[in-house]
């Protein structure tokens, strides 16, 4: 008998998913990964006095699916805090929230931007269905008969198609102009968008923005302690079901004999047999794993971009308080802090150019706003995440220019809080550089492969691979955020795995 039914490559949020559905359904799951954290980009750590998370930190995705009813994560210690306001925007000037009510944020729209208002509850209105059909679509295998079903049929559009379809080909920065006239209320919402990846110039990019309106349903949460919150639930549910997590654990290769994959090599030498296995890594690190000629043609040019976002944590002594509004609202949401579209436009040039951009747009990130377990008595975390940085500088090493790049994010920064500089009692800079070596993400993309349409849905990571099962090896399965739909703290991925699984066991196919 082997030593499980499963193994499970990799502790990423999306690994431990598929891993917690399995050991939920009795199978035998042993998980191996190569940190002493599990949760991959979904971890929090001891920093300095703070606790800081490493990757990911909003929970927004994870809330449109059943996935912690399913598993009972509420159950293993996962304590969600709602946020809301959801965003807060500012340019530096004025300052306007996004608030869990879309009636609410409308309101207060219209009486500070008049015409603004109705145009938020027109594309709330307008774009809420379609939003619902890509939320289903996510949290099914990206068949053509699902996506059909689903996108096409589910997306609510009726005798309107005719002008939504071109809307949702357009690049995202155009569709917005065409609700919003304002720019200071326009470019929070682009910026937002800009989250995934592509400029807002980029065509069949819409969806970006479109997606906007679930934000309203799902709403944004943290989980108290920390993001890895949600990762140490995932673990205690797969361990409370027999499964086991093996941590400080990397897996070497994965073994496999007669076309089948029948277990993992550990660095160590220890060899682990199983039915199936499956790879929540990077795919490049799962081809890697892997022998030479296992590695269809259709995955040598698979896009991982270069670079993408950095992100400065900070330790303050003291409470943040923003010029445009000190009132704690402002800490609570995510700050989608811009000072207009150019300034998005403009560090995507710098990225192009193979340098940190100098003036980058930020979400800022405080939330001891409502979890106070995160800092010292008194004290405050921040988290600035920006964009656009290359992995590859055009000159210098990201070791000698990380100095030059904090420098850009204080600088940006201090349009909103001029007195920042003054409070940092703790700070991490995590560049692209130390990105890619920390969770083992080539190039620092945190989306693993770039979220362009010709590397989603059906064609994530390739054509052939795209419904979690790897083609020319029987037995191995793929997860996490090089697959469909891509990167975030969803769980999809995990979820979607897991079922394919299921069912390929109960038909003994393995």
């Amino acid at each position: 008998m082997p030593d499980f039914d499963v193994v499970v490559v990799g502790a990423g949020h999306n690994a431990l998913v598929t891993a917690a559905y399995l050991a939920q359904a009795g199978y035998r799951v042993g998980v191996f990964e190569r940190r002493k954290v599990p949760g991959g980009a979904v971890s929090t750590i001891d920093y300095e006095g703070f606790r800081f998370d490493l990757g990911g930190s909003a929970h927004i995705l994870i809330r449109l699916t059943p996935i912690p009813e399913e598993l009972k994560l509420y159950e293993h210690g996962l304590e969600y805090i709602e946020l809301d306001p959801l965003f807060h925007a500012s340019d530096g000037q004025q300052s306007w929230f996004v608030w869990r009510d879309p009636e609410r944020t409308a309101a207060e729209l219209e009486a500070r931007y008049p015409g603004q208002g109705a145009a938020y509850r027109r594309f709330i209105a307008d774009w809420l269905p379609f939003a619902q059909a890509v939320k289903e679509a996510f949290l099914s295998s990206p068949s053509p008969l699902n996506l059909g079903k689903k996108l096409i049929w589910g997306a609510g559009f009726g005798r309107d198609w005719q002008k939504r379809l071109p809307q949702i080909l357009r690049p995202y920065g155009d569709v917005a102009k065409e609700y919003f006239s304002e720019e200071r209320v326009r470019a929070p919402l682009v910026w937002m968008a800009a989250q995934s990846g592509p400029p807002p110039s980029d065509p069949l990019s819409s969806p970006f923005l479109l997606w906007h309106p679930l934000y309203h349903v799902g709403g944004v949460a943290r989980p108290r302690g920390g993001s890895g919150g949600l990762s140490l639930a995932l673990v205690r549910a797969i361990e409370a079901a027999g499964g086991k997590v093996h941590l400080d654990s990397p897996v070497s290769e994965i073994i496999v004999a007669d076309n089948k994959a029948v277990g993992v090599r550990l660095m160590d030498g220890q060899s682990v047999s199983a039915r199936v296995v499956v790879s929540g890594a990077h795919i490049q690190k799962t081809l890697g794993m892997l022998p030479a000629d296992k590695t269809p043609e259709a995955a040598k040019g698979l896009r991982v971009g270069n670079g993408f976002g950095l992100i400065l944590r900070l330790g303050l002594s003291e409470k943040l308080r923003y010029q445009t509004h000190p009132g704690d609202e402002s800490r609570i949401g995510l700050g989608l802090l811009i000072t207009g579209e150019l300034q998005l436009n403009r560090a995507y040039g710098d990225y192009l150019a193979g340098e940190p951009t100098r003036d980058p747009p930020l979400i800022a990130m405080s939330f001891t706003a409502v979890d106070e377990t995160l800092a010292p008595p008194g004290g405050e975390t921040l988290w600035l995440w920006a964009q656009y940085y290359p992995y590859r500088l055009a000159s210098g090493t990201w070791e000698a220019r990380a100095a030059e790049a904090k420098e850009g994010v204080l600088r940006s920064f201090e349009r909103f809080d001029p007195y920042i500089r003054g409070k940092i009692v703790a700070e991490l800079v995590q560049t692209p550089l130390w990105l890619e070596q920390e969770f083992a993400m080539p190039m620092g993309n945190v989306m693993h492969l770039e979220m362009s349409p010709d590397q989603m849905f059906l064609f994530r990571p390739w054509l052939g691979a795209h419904a979690y099962r790897f083609p020319g090896v029987k037995g191995l399965y793929l997860t996490g955020a090089s697959t469909h739909p891509g990167g975030g703290i969803m769980g999809a991925s995990g979820r979607n795995a897991a079922r394919v699984l299921l069912r390929d066991l109960s038909r003994k196919q393995l």
